[in-house]
Order: structure tokens, then sequence, then C-alpha cells
């Protein structure tokens, strides 16, 4: 491809271009305002000249390239406005010519820019086995065969079979997955993976250059040789808006035969409209993103955004947190919950495992206090073990700390986290194995209504495209409404999905991993989850979403399609207006200087309706500053009390298994806890926030069918109240054994949906959550 000049010399030249042209003018003007007109004019006028130079180059690059451009229009208008002595008007038009290419090319050097950041993470250095000794060596200098060590921490630099040890690698990068997963002596790893673990070593199966990282590198750069070129919108109406210029000036002139009349024609045709309504809406709707924490990279990017009509997603990270939570502690024991986790807790607290650092988040956000464990030794692969003041405790496998058959409630949880896709890890005190920690990888409250506003603003299809495990990725898939699953698929395969579905229609892919970053560069616009994403994704993509929140994706769209709208709305406008002054200037009525303020005019009124893009759309839903604080009180308060619903479904388990008077005083309990502390909750969002909410959504009792929800919820424990009431204490009705278990599970069915409908469809409204998400 023939160049005529690098980028920077470009940007630098439309850039002293612009700030020399606005010198002028300003100059000028003050010349003027001095009674000095004759060297304001001759300002003017050189800049006009300079104008007409720089265009004509402009002129002479897009032929060479076959293209015909805006800037056509733009040399005769300035050529006429200097023969007609109308030195503003050149000048003007210049500043204005000068602004919209400086636009452009601000746009015309990202492609060189988006490898850099994955580049960067490459593994440069290896550790490798020599004689007696470990010698760090350059990636490049590793051959099949050799024996690495890979160090807590680094990247797996090349693919290769693990020789000794157990490998608890983070391989999210690759697949998607959230959860660390294990490699035995022999199994097969793959370079970009990232040691979670202890130390192990490593037999290399290929170079540095056909391994699996050096793979996405390629891909990503395949993929951007594909990627549309940045095209001004002006220069699409150019042919036309040129032809009609010209032949309307020629018409004049044979008609009168006063060539006067054909410089006003020209004068009037000036093509501003063309070079900077487009570009003022969308650097409008680029500013307007920003404000909502979406970098955009450019006006091509926006307006390829636009117009997308099939959404990929990634699933781990993007539709879901991206990292394990706490999903709920199963006891079976004299311990009670948050002791299990006080304990098991303190002592990850100096494990390295991925999942420790899960465990000791969810202590400290329930308000837990931890104490340093003694006598910690790290069993790789196994768990950990140690002392916490006065105990023995040890957190690991059930393979591990169950080594021979599980019992019942163990062999429960586990099967329940396996439907659930979730990982369990087991807690050991005192040598009896007293409790199981559930984690998993929680939807983001607010996928599901990012996804029906997405096809409210004319998306017609979703697919999940996931490097996950199926039956995990259906699960979600489900739950918020996606058209098609695609799992376990490698980073090539999501490459193929992007392009199978761009036969149909415009394409934008959803993600925040190294391992989607070749699907995010090949779409028609990629967008990455940039705040806790991999930067290599961020650098890919077309859009970054800087702050970690899905529904600012429905936003971008609004924003880029609304962009688009008001953008056409301004050309169309300001060429209409144009045209009608070229026919009045036709006619003679309109000299070249009046017609130079016309199209001035016309300027303004075209930019000032581009300018409507900064203000926010009508219709968009936020809850007011200063109930901010209101909305945050209970999305906290929601934290608190989520992991306590599982409370329900445990005590209900219990009923007809263990001894009745402690089964039914784990029911007593949760029924202290819901009438204590559960509906006192519902009781003041009924009286404080959903008023908030009233006023947020508008029409009439849009939160009715909420409050719905909390009669029937008192209602349920009322029953539960008077069933306990009702039940011996000793020698329980099998009967009454089956209604508590029945309303017990009612109620946590009914309480988690609960939950989920108020975080997604009214506690997501606020912009910035100010404390951390659970």
């Amino acid at each position: 491809m023939v160049t005529t000049a690098p980028a920077p010399r470009r940007d630098r030249a439309e850039l002293a271009l612009l700030a020399g042209s606005l010198a002028a003018l300003g100059g000028g003007a003050v010349l003027h305002g001095l009674d000095r007109a004759d060297l304001g004019d001759a300002l003017w006028a050189a800049a006009a000249a300079v104008g007409v130079v720089a265009a004509l180059w402009w002129v002479v690059d897009a032929a060479r390239h076959r293209q015909l451009g805006a800037d056509v229009v733009a040399v005769l208008a300035l050529v006429g406005a200097l023969a007609v002595g109308e030195p503003l008007a050149g000048a003007v038009i210049t500043v204005m010519l000068a602004s919209g290419r400086t636009l452009e090319a601000r746009a015309g050097d990202r492609a060189e820019r988006e490898l850099r950041a994955l580049l960067a993470h490459a593994p440069t250095v290896v550790h490798r086995h020599e004689g007696d000794g470990v010698v760090d060596r350059s990636v490049d200098e590793v051959g099949v065969g050799d024996l690495l060590l890979v160090r807590a921490g680094e990247v797996v630099p090349v693919d290769g079979r693990l020789e000794r040890g157990v490998a608890v690698l983070d391989e999210s990068a690759l697949t998607g997955e959230p959860l660390p997963v294990e490699r035995e002596p022999g199994d097969s790893v793959r370079s970009g993976a990232v040691n979670a673990g202890a130390p192990f070593d490593l037999r290399a199966t290929t170079r540095a250059t056909d391994s699996t990282y050096a793979g996405i590198v390629r891909l990503v750069e395949q993929a951007q040789a594909s990627s549309a070129p940045f095209v001004r919108t002006a220069d699409r109406f150019a042919g036309a808006f040129l032809a009609a210029s010209i032949g309307l000036a020629g018409l004049a002139w044979l008609a009168s035969g006063d060539p006067v009349r054909a410089v006003a024609v020209l004068v009037v045709a000036t093509p501003c409209p063309l070079i900077l309504a487009a570009p003022v809406a969308v650097v409008s709707g680029m500013a307007r993103a920003a404000r909502r924490g979406v970098v955009v990279k450019g006006g091509d990017a926006l307006e390829r955004l636009a117009q997308g009509r099939v959404l990929l997603f990634d699933k781990t990270g993007t539709l879901t947190r991206g990292r394990p939570t706490v999903a709920d502690v199963v006891v079976s024991g004299d311990l009670d919950a948050d002791e299990v986790l006080r304990l098991a807790a303190s002592l990850d607290q100096v494990s390295p495992h991925v999942l420790a650092a899960s465990v000791v988040r969810a202590a400290r956000r329930a308000g837990l206090a931890l104490t340093l464990p003694d006598d910690v030794e790290e069993v790789p692969g196994h768990g950990v073990r140690g002392r916490v003041g006065d105990r023995a405790v040890a957190v690991g496998k059930a393979g591990w700390l169950l080594p021979g058959a599980a019992p019942r409630w163990a062999r429960s949880v586990r099967r329940r986290a396996e439907l659930d896709g979730a990982l369990t890890t087991f807690v050991e005190v005192d040598g009896a194995v007293v409790a199981a920690i559930v984690l998993d990888d929680p939807i983001r409250p607010d996928a599901g209504r990012t996804i029906r506003a997405l096809r409210r603003d004319g998306v017609d299809r979703i697919v999940m495209v996931t490097g996950d495990r199926a039956d995990v990725a259906e699960t979600v898939g489900s739950v918020i409404g996606v058209d098609l699953v695609l799992a376990e698929r490698t980073p090539a395969e999501k490459v193929d999905a992007v392009r199978t579905e761009e036969r149909t229609a415009r394409t934008i892919m959803v993600g925040d991993g190294v391992n989607d970053a070749p699907a995010l560069a090949v779409a028609h616009v990629g967008v990455a989850i940039g705040a806790r994403g991999s930067t290599a994704s961020s650098e890919a993509a077309d859009v970054v979403l800087t702050v970690d929140r899905l529904d600012r994706l429905g936003e971008a769209v609004q924003i880029a399609r609304r962009t688009q709208r008001i953008a056409r709305q301004s050309v169309v406008a300001g060429i209409g207006l144009s045209v009608a002054a070229m026919g009045v200037a036709a006619l003679g009525y309109l000299p070249p200087a009046w017609g130079a303020l016309a199209q001035e005019v016309i300027d303004v009124a075209v930019i000032l309706n581009a300018l409507r893009v900064l203000r926010p759309p009508a219709g968009r839903l936020r809850v007011r500053p200063e109930d901010e604080g209101l909305v945050e009180r209970f999305t906290d308060e929601h934290r608190t009390l989520r992991p306590d619903l599982d409370r329900l479904r445990q005590a209900a388990d219990r009923l007809g298994i263990d001894p009745a008077p402690d089964a039914l005083a784990a029911v007593r309990s949760v029924h202290r806890f819901l009438v204590d502390e559960l509906l006192p909750h519902e009781e003041a969002e009924d009286a404080q926030l959903y008023p908030v909410f009233d006023r947020v959504l508008g029409g009439t009792d849009p939160t009715g069918t909420m409050s719905r929800a909390h009669t029937e919820i008192a209602h349920h424990v009322r029953r539960l109240g008077r069933l306990l009431d009702e039940t011996d204490p000793l020698d329980p009705d099998p009967e009454d054994l089956v209604e508590l278990r029945r309303v017990l599970y009612g109620l946590h069915a009914i309480l988690v949906l609960h939950f989920a409908q108020e975080d997604e469809g009214y506690l997501s409204l606020v912009d910035e959550p100010r404390s951390p998400p659970a």
C-alpha cells in the first residue's frame, strides 16, 4: 500500500495547518478591529491560499488511491472565495477543512498499537535445568525436550508436559475458565497459563514460536489485517455534491453571462456540513461515551458499533464476575458457618492457592476477625494445614481430607456443586471434616438487563462463546437468555464463530481475556471489559469499558446509534440548506459576500445540531445522586443477608435425616433470622427504597409486583412460625416435617429469586457502586 508520509509526520502537518489557520483567522479579526482591514484581509487570504495548497495535495493523494473526496469541493470553494475577494470565507473554509483532516489522522494509526501489550505479556525468559543447576535463558533458546522450571506466579513459557510436581494453573487467559485446574505428572500444559501453585518442572514439547501463546499473537496479527479502514462519512457524498456544485455554477454562468454568480454558487457550496457535521457528532459521541466509562478508539469504531446486529459474549469475566466467590459454607458439626469460615480464612491467609484469596475475601467481608496461623504446611495439589489458635485446621480437596468413602452430606454438597458448575473445598478442624466451602463464579447482576436492553436497541441475535465447560455455559446462557451457547471453544474456534456470524450480519464481540483478543480483533467491532480484563484484549478491541459494569455496553451501543442518527441528520440538513442557498445564488439574489455569511450560519446550525449528541438521551434511568447512599445501604444489606439464605435449604435438608431436636433447632434458628433480620430489611425496602425507584421508573406503581413479593415472604415466615409452634420438638409428626420442608424450600426459592430481581432491576441503576461487588 502506498502512503504519502508516516502517520506521525501527517499528524504534525495537519495539526500545524489547523493551528496556523486558527491563528490567521483570529489574527485577521484582531487587525480588522484595529482598523487595519488591509492586513487582516491579507492574513485571511494567506490562510485560504495555504488551504488551497493543502486541499490540492489531499486531492492528488486521494486520486493516487482511486478515491474522490470532499476535498475537491473545498479546492473549488477556496479558489472561488479568493477570486471574488472573500478572504474571510476562504480562511474559515481552511479552518474547517483542517479540523476534519486532523480528526481523521488521529484515528488512522490505531492498528500499530494494538499488539503492544499482548507482546509485552509474552514470556521472554525461562529457567532451564542445565547440569546440577537452573540457568536463566531467553525463551527463544528453548528446544523440544528441554526441562524447564516454572516458578509460582509465572506464565508458562512454552507448551510442554508436566514432569514433576502437581501444577495448579490459572488458565483463564486461554480458556476463560475462572477456577484453577490441576495437572498431574504426564499431563499437557499450554503456554500462557499462569502457575497459581507451587513451582513445577515442565518438559518442553514445542519451541516458543510454535506454542499456544505465540499462536494467539499470530491470530491477532492476522485479524488486524482484516479490520475495516477509517473512512470519512463526508467522502461518501462528495462525488454527487461535487457534480451538483460544478453543474449548478456552470449553468448560472451560462444563463446569466456573469461569472460572479458561478463564484457565488461555489462559495455557498463550501462542503463544511460534509467536512464537519459528521466529525463533530462523532467526537461528541466519543466524549459522551467517555463520560460513561467507555473509551471508543476513533470515529470509525463508533460507527461500526452502531451497525452491530449480532452480539457475541465471552462468559468468564464478561457475563460473570470472573473470579471465584464463596457461595455457601455447608457445616456438619457443632461449629457454625461463621466460625468455620474464620478458621479456614485464617489458615488461607498464608496460602498461595488462588482459591485461598476468595475465602479470605469472604471472611473479611463478613467482618470476621482473622488470626495468623502457626506451623503451616502447604501440600501441593492437595491443600494446606496448620494451627489457628489452639485448633488444628486443614483446608483442601475432598480426596485428601476424606480419603475413604465420603459421608452422605459431603457427597450431597459435591453433587450439588457439580450441577451448579461450582467448586468445593473441605475444612477439617481437630481431625474431623466439619464443613465444605462452595465457590462459584456468579453472573453479573446487570447481565440480564443489559441483554434485554440490547435487544430493544436493535441487536437481533446474541451468542455466548466460551472456553468453559458445556454444562456451566448452558446454565449461564439459559439464565441470561442468549440465543446460542458455544462452549469449550479455543481462541481459534472463537475467531471461527465470529466469522460464521459475520456472514449474516455485523458482529460485536465482547470479552476480557487474552483468549478473547483474536476474536475481538476479527469482529466488526470488538468490545473489551477493560476494568479487570487483560491488557491484550483492551488493546485488540475497538471499544473498552473502563468500569466493571456490563450495562455500559448497552449505553455504548445506544450512544453509537444516536450519534450516527444525529450525524446523518446534520449532514442531510446542512447539504439541503447549502443546495437551497446555491439555488438562490445561481439566480443572482445572493452575492458572494452574503453567501459566505449564509454558509457560516448553515455551518453553525449543523454543528449545534451535532452537539446534541453530548446531551443524555431521553429515557435513561438513573438514581438521583442524593439517593445513591440509600441504594448503597440496601445493596450492602443484600450482600450481608444473601449468604444466610442457604440456611433455609440446609435446615430443610436436615429434617427427617438428623435427630429431630437438632433438626428443629436449626429450623428455629432460621426462623429467628427471618424475623429479626430479613423481614425488617423487606419492610424498610417498602418504606424507603421503593419510593425512590417509583420516582425513577415513573408510571403507576412500578414496584407493585415487588411489594407483593414482600407480602408473600412475610406470609410464609408467619406460616413457618405457626408450624414450629405446633410441632412437637421431641416427637414430631412426619407430616409436620414434610410441611416444614415445603415451606423452607419455597421460601428459599422465593428469596433467591427476589434478591436477584432487585439486584438486576433496581440496585444496579446506581452509576458507580461505592463498595466492591459481592
